[in-house]
């Protein structure tokens, strides 16, 4: 009996608006790569941001709408690669392996192998998130999310894309930090998902100060806060995680 006469056959087809939404993510990360290969590194990093926005909305929109699927869920993992993984490694050789190469061949070597480590750890996150996705605490993430590897990345590189000149330095830093973000997102450190923030909830007036004020700040720096931000959401887990170590060590150690 062919599908055309099972009366409870599912429906062929995929849900448009939510795949739409991934496919503007997958077109934000892929013009990010053709503006890094371009030398426009500041559309690149742009364009990362742009791709974090619509893989914010299209997961959110798929449940409002009731149109989760699993087509839906493989697509936006691959997207999430293109975007998260490929493009932020590409933009970070395109912008800085040239420019160490200047120092050395070992220098170059040394930033493709880092690009590649990102690229290779975005891919083995995203594999783990969707392997563990059934049984995993929803209130927390285990590793740094892709996008926000991928923000801290572009981030640094849009920052950097109006200097000509940082020197070895500046190059070994972008690169560390680049390792950094990768390394973080195969850790096991656990990251608040924020998922069990009620938007209804009540809250003091000063936390909603500090929203617009946040804002103002990208508004008129978006670089250097979009940096200041997700570094600051990187480094919350590793800090977490040592200040507890240091408090039962601290606990634990006999009284005088």
């Amino acid at each position: 009996m062919s599908d055309d006469d099972d009366p409870i056959a599912r429906p062929r087809g995929v849900y448009w608006l939510p795949n739409l939404l991934t496919t503007g993510a997958l077109f934000a990360g892929f013009y990010a790569i053709v503006a890094a290969i371009d030398l426009k590194f500041e559309y690149a990093g742009v364009a990362v941001f742009v791709a974090m926005f619509f893989d914010g909305l299209d997961g959110r929109v798929a449940r409002w709408t009731r149109t989760e699927s699993a087509f839906g869920k493989e697509y936006d993992s691959l997207s999430d690669m293109v975007s998260f993984g490929v493009a932020p490694a590409i933009v970070t050789y395109q912008w800085g392996v040239a420019r160490i190469a200047e120092y050395g061949p070992l220098w170059r070597r040394l930033g493709w192998l880092v690009c590649f480590f990102y690229a290779a750890a975005a891919a083995l996150r995203l594999a783990r998130f969707n392997s563990r996705s059934a049984t995993q605490d929803k209130h927390y993430f285990e590793g740094l999310p892709s996008p926000s590897a991928a923000a801290v990345v572009a981030a640094l590189v849009w920052l950097a894309s109006d200097r000509t000149n940082i020197g070895l330095p500046g190059l070994i830093l972008a690169f560390l930090v680049t390792a950094v973000a990768g390394a973080l997102m195969i850790s096991r450190f656990p990251f608040n998902s924020f998922k069990q923030v009620n938007p209804g909830a009540r809250v003091r007036f000063t936390h909603i100060v500090i929203v617009p004020l946040a804002f103002v700040a990208i508004a008129l720096h978006p670089a250097i806060s979009l940096l200041l931000l997700f570094g600051c959401y990187a480094l919350s887990a590793p800090t977490l995680w040592v200040y507890r170590k240091l408090r039962r060590r601290a606990r634990s150690a006999p009284q005088a």
